[in-house]
């Protein structure tokens, strides 16, 4: 069985939310704290943050505010003998692992959601690391050679995430308290 890095993409500004994502409150812990919990239960035998410090291990970005792809890449690139990654997005904290399940499973090299790049399952060769840091989530996914799933439908508002306070508290009403990963 390979080894599993979870990468949490945690280095955006939050214009649309109007404050940090990862430290929002979700039935009594942060964001960042959710996703982390979400990653040890899939298995992931290390955590790293891309983009800051939250109190887990963290890289941060080559280019602040650069985009996930280059969360992606500077946290691929920090030592590790994982052999692949599930990289996960802290706005969008109510994905469950019966959502990541068919990622998990997928064949090499990986694969994510139609119409959703994160969350993503990657195996660390196919990180196509000359990819420029500021390129579009999609292309890196092209380039990996990712497989595409179709997403089942009560699975989809929990991929979108919450990029704004209207999209937060769509979220958070949809998401029953203390449901576990």
């Amino acid at each position: 069985m390979s080894r599993l890095r979870a990468i949490i993409l945690a280095g955006g500004r939050a214009e649309r939310m109007g404050r940090d994502k990862a430290l929002i409150a979700w039935d009594g812990e942060t964001a960042i704290a959710r996703i982390a919990r979400l990653a040890d239960a899939a298995g992931a035998g290390d955590v790293i943050v891309a983009g800051g410090d939250y109190g887990l291990p963290f890289v941060m970005d080559a280019v602040a505010y650069g985009g996930p792809v280059g969360g992606v890449l500077a946290a691929a690139a920090a030592p590790t003998q994982a052999e692949r990654f599930l990289i996960l997005a802290v706005d969008a904290p109510t994905i469950t692992l019966a959502d990541l399940g068919p990622l998990l499973a997928a064949p090499s090299p990986g694969a994510v959601y139609a119409g959703f790049p994160l969350p993503m399952v990657i195996d660390r060769r196919a990180v196509p690391v000359a990819m420029e840091v500021n390129d579009r989530l999609l292309r890196l996914i092209e380039a990996a050679g990712l497989g595409t799933l179709e997403p089942p439908l009560d699975v989809i508002p929990r991929l979108r995430g919450a990029n704004t306070p209207e999209d937060l508290a769509v979220l958070q009403q949809a998401d029953p308290p203390a449901r576990s990963p």
